[in-house]
């Protein structure tokens, strides 16, 4: 295992205080914060993760969900385990909470930045995707496979529940190309019972992301009887339009998963009135997710109302953009479709 000393920590007594995250754990020595990933040693904050992959492969960007970020291209994805939330219906929860399961050394298969950006453009990839836990329990290794990255023309996404912290958002937002959160529910009662985390912090790292230049996309799994109510959906898509209305918002369907089993699945008829709720409220682009040949996953212009991608699942079937702008009324669409052109402010 490689051991890294940790960014974003300072000592508080006989304690070390974690700024990774929101979490902001005091971790005495010889254990670990809430990810279970981070650890005092000898009063030294070290990661137990860097460089050790518990997953590695090339997925297509739309799998994020990301569908404004060169469309139709692949994505070299990347994860450790560990995770600083402990969701109920985690799909991932195999290597998200493996860290909580066992108190051994976080093994992996061994990889440094360079060996996974020769492999991401061996690939043909065209970015490098941190995902399937949330990466920033990984940020250190995270950070320096990105900072190659770029170097050697690679975009860079995470795929996040917001929870960082605003100094680890700032020192990463200048070699991050975009990023997908999760907007879970809009209240603290949800975060709290099922993600063991609060709502404020999540929402400050939307804002700031988007202040910061980096391109942002939202998703939100709507689960039936939990976050499904018209008014929490209304104060979700409500909060979107506020930062910008042509951030994209993914509404995905629930399947029972880990500890949570009593829920059904989403029908289909829920994504539809979520989808409305958020057109409503004045997005631009509102997509229905994990229901492929429904219609609610393709790209129209929101002047005219013209389809410009059709996408069946995360496969790309058409793709009528012409410089980035709508074919029939030459609207800018919003989004990064060339890596040479910084995303919008």
């Amino acid at each position: 295992m490689q051991q890294r000393k940790a960014l974003f920590y300072h000592q508080e007594k006989d304690a070390l205080v974690c700024g990774l995250c929101a979490h902001g754990c005091t971790i005495r020595a010889g254990r670990r914060g809430v990810c279970g990933v981070r650890e005092n040693r000898d009063g030294v904050l070290v990661s137990l993760v860097y460089g050790e992959l518990a997953a590695e492969h090339i997925d297509p960007i739309e799998k994020k969900p990301m569908f404004h970020f060169l469309p139709g291209s692949l994505s070299y994805s990347i994860s450790t385990v560990g995770c600083n939330f402990r969701c109920l219906h985690c799909q991932n929860h195999s290597i998200s909470q493996a860290a909580h399961l066992s108190e051994k050394e976080m093994a992996g298969i061994r990889r440094s930045p360079e060996q996974v950006v020769a492999a991401a453009l061996a690939g043909g990839c065209r970015s490098i995707s941190y995902t399937y836990v949330e990466p920033t329990v990984f940020f250190e290794f995270a950070y320096d496979c990105s900072v190659l990255a770029r170097q050697g023309g690679l975009g860079n996404v995470f795929v996040s529940n917001g929870y960082m912290s605003e100094k680890a958002a700032r020192l990463l937002a200048p070699v991050l190309s975009a990023i997908n959160i999760d907007i879970k529910a809009f209240s603290d009662e949800f975060y709290k019972k099922v993600c063991g985390a609060r709502l404020q912090p999540v929402l400050e790292t939307v804002r700031l992301m988007k202040e910061l230049g980096v391109w942002v996309e939202i998703a939100t799994l709507v689960i039936p009887g939990l976050n499904d109510g018209e008014e929490e959906l209304r104060r979700i898509a409500a909060f979107i339009a506020s930062v910008d209305p042509a951030i994209p918002w993914h509404v995905t369907a629930f399947y029972p998963a880990y500890k949570l089993t009593g829920p059904p699945p989403t029908p289909v008829s829920s994504l539809r009135r979520a989808r409305r709720i958020g057109l409503d409220c004045g997005l631009s682009f509102v997509y229905e997710g994990n229901v492929p040949g429904q219609g609610g996953e393709n790209t129209c212009c929101p002047c005219c109302r013209t389809e410009i991608i059709r996408r069946f699942g995360f496969s790309i079937r058409s793709n009528r953009m012409v410089d980035s702008c709508c074919p029939a009324c030459g609207t800018k669409i919003a989004g990064v479709w060339d890596l040479s052109v910084p995303a919008p402010v």
